[in-house]
């Protein structure tokens, strides 16, 4: 199995470090500069892209549309000033009720 958390902690620091410093052309810094709504609206269509590429049990597109999530979902966190372990304490807090 791989990890997943690795990944996604890389991939934070990645953003978060495109948001401090913006690079030309980037499109995490497009969907910075465009604001949250932006984001967010990506967030929206990548969650119904997964959801369609469940629908049509198409595993491929579910790799492919889950990826593009976990990126936007890591704009979106970078953006608000929410990291990782936040939501891995949340997970842990809810595995113990």
């Amino acid at each position: 199995m791989s990890d997943i958390g690795k990944m996604m902690d890389d991939l934070y620091e990645v953003v978060k470090d495109r948001q401090a410093n913006p690079k030309e052309g980037s499109y995490t810094n497009y969907l910075f500069d465009k604001g949250i709504d932006k984001i967010c609206k990506k967030v929206g269509e990548e969650s119904a892209e997964v959801i369609i590429a469940a629908k049509n049990n198409a595993p491929d597109e579910i790799i492919y549309e889950v990826s593009d999530l976990l990126y936007h979902l890591n704009v979106l966190l970078v953006d608000r000033g929410v990291d990782w372990q936040a939501i891995t304490d949340e997970l842990a807090s809810r595995r113990e009720k």
